[in-house]
């Protein structure tokens, strides 16, 4: 008798990836408002403003909702089941002590960037990005407070007010945007808002958080020796996270760095000064924004797609290697990764396609020109080719954490983060910031096929097979996908009013969906329900 089963990996990456989309889809509103307020190249406020931001979320992912949060989150929930008034001590002295390291941090920013006023106080873009940046420090001591209060919550099984938030960031950055910026006329002072707004968003996220927390029983107990042992533990297993996700991290960081000092600026001179005037900027002002606009795109299906999968399955995996079941922990990393190259590949090419509608659509409006679109569409384009990459990287790497190997994926994204540096300079003067996108696209695959090769070798068999067949279905099913989409796009005219942008966008869409998955059943793709409707045979 046959039956099926609901898997659990498709139910949760279901909840998980729906959560996700809301948050997704806020975030890209106050992408829009302020690309209608600063443009991409008008006056380079913009690549300031996105340089400037980086820094502090950078500081986020790492000791907010990354490392520090992950590694805090077990120790407490311990502490809480045996003694609660110990739990209340390592939490308070937690607290302290990430106050007292992020206050030093931001002292220390702040200091560095006055130090660049006084060196190069006679540059205005100089002086723009620092400033900036000096503006919205704070936030990163006070989201990443936000996180630390966050997890103490999930601990005591509170969901509902650390999932509002997040969100209170891109509320006020939308208050900013929409309300108080446009009340000034200068781009400079709108980007000073804007970061203000930030900075504030971050005071908010822990006053809404704190009462709820005192309200659950917590209270303020300051006890180093009590704690001492619990934040010890916290620190041995935070450290390998916090070195892998500083990896990206910083990638990201070089990206946007080299894009802003590798660009010309209007009126200057046409080649690199420091490289003694010898070789011609490979890119122009704007390329940084562009950046920006490109990855907020590609963040939309990964966040939807690949960490919502990569969210569900570690359980499942972590469940199975403490089984010591190796054949079930491959089986299902399998699974998720026919998942990801099932969705993934067609979002790819649907990226690549929709490019130019997409870009119009969200962000051609008041300061962001028809020349703005076009380099945004392309970075669109780029980063869209590495979708499926992006989005199986989580994935695979949750394999690795499950089985207590942490140390693997930090090796290997060091060693890519020296591949991807290699192709930007390679890249970047034939093809300006698309190719600061195609190499981050490029080594993004490198780093998933060498993680698989070895997950495999290593530490458990996947089911290559299972993956080489949905694979060899989903590339000509995502070829005629864009093919469709493409024919769709030149068949329909090209107006310069809202109703034809949308129907420029949303049919070759419907279109092209549709005709990737009738192709995908017709090339023989049975297991069509099983990935998508999480089914599992049983006999």
């Amino acid at each position: 008798m046959t039956g099926s089963s609901r898997h659990p990996l498709i139910t949760g990456a279901g909840i998980t990836g729906l959560g996700t989309l809301v948050s997704r889809v806020l975030g890209m509103l106050r992408d829009m408002a302020t690309a209608a307020l600063l443009g991409l190249s008008g006056g380079g406020v913009m690549d300031a403003f996105v340089i400037a931001f980086r820094i502090p979320n950078l500081f986020r992912r790492l000791f907010g909702e990354g490392a520090l949060a992950a590694s805090y989150l077990p120790v407490i929930s311990a502490q809480l089941v045996h003694d609660r008034r110990a739990a209340w001590k390592l939490a308070s002295t937690g607290f302290f002590w990430l106050t007292v390291f992020l206050s030093g941090l931001v002292a220390l920013i702040t200091v560095l960037c006055l130090l660049g006023w006084l060196v190069w106080g006679d540059s205005p873009r100089v002086t723009l990005l620092l400033g900036l940046v000096a503006a919205m420090t704070p936030y990163l001591l006070f989201t990443c407070l936000s996180a630390q209060v966050a997890a103490t919550l999930h601990a005591l099984g509170h969901f509902s007010t650390p999932a509002l938030a997040p969100a209170l960031l891109n509320v006020c950055w939308l208050f900013g945007a929409l309300v108080v910026a446009p009340y000034f006329s200068d781009q400079e002072v709108q980007a000073y808002v804007l970061a203000a707004s930030i900075s504030l968003s971050g005071v908010i996220q822990v006053g809404v958080q704190l009462p709820v927390l005192r309200r659950l029983g917590f209270r303020f107990d300051y006890d180093w020796s009590a704690a001492r042992a619990g934040l010890a533990e916290i620190l041995r297993a935070m450290a390998p996270m916090l070195l892998g996700l500083a990896v990206t991290q910083l990638n990201t960081l070089a990206d946007s760095l080299i894009a802003w000092g590798l660009s010309s600026v209007p009126g200057g001179p046409p080649t690199i000064d420091w490289l003694g005037g010898a070789v011609a900027y490979p890119m122009r002002q704007g390329a940084a924004a562009a950046i920006y606009y490109g990855e907020r795109l590609y963040h939309f299906p990964l966040g939807i797609l690949g960490l919502a999968v990569a969210t569900a399955i570690f359980p499942l995996l972590s469940r199975h290697a403490a089984q010591g079941d190796r054949p079930k922990l491959g089986a299902d990393l399998t699974l998720g990764l026919r998942l990801v190259v099932l969705l993934g590949v067609p979002a790819s090419a649907g990226l690549i396609v929709l490019a130019r509608p997409l870009a119009t659509v969200l962000f051609e409006h008041g300061e962001f020109t028809p020349d703005d679109t076009s380099r945004a569409a392309r970075m669109i384009a780029c980063y869209g080719g590495g979708v499926w990459a992006y989005c199986a990287l989580p994935v695979v790497i949750r394999g690795f954490y499950a089985l207590g190997d942490r140390a693997t994926p930090v090796r290997v994204g060091a060693a890519v983060v020296g591949l991807n540096l290699a192709l930007n300079l390679a890249l970047v003067w034939p093809l300006a910031e698309a190719g600061l996108a195609v190499a981050t696209s490029l080594s993004a695959a490198a780093q998933v096929v060498l993680l698989i090769t070895v997950f495999s070798r290593a530490k458990s068999p996947l089911g290559w097979r299972a993956l080489a067949a949905t694979t060899a279905r989903t590339l000509p099913a995502a070829a005629l996908l864009a093919a469709v989409g493409w024919a769709t796009l030149a068949w329909l005219p090209e107006k310069p009013w809202l109703a034809s942008e949308l129907v420029r966008l949303f049919a070759p869409m419907a279109a092209s969906t549709a005709v990737f998955f009738a192709a995908y059943r017709l090339l023989g793709g049975r297991d069509l329900r099983v990935l998508l409707a999480g089914r599992e045979e049983t006999a």
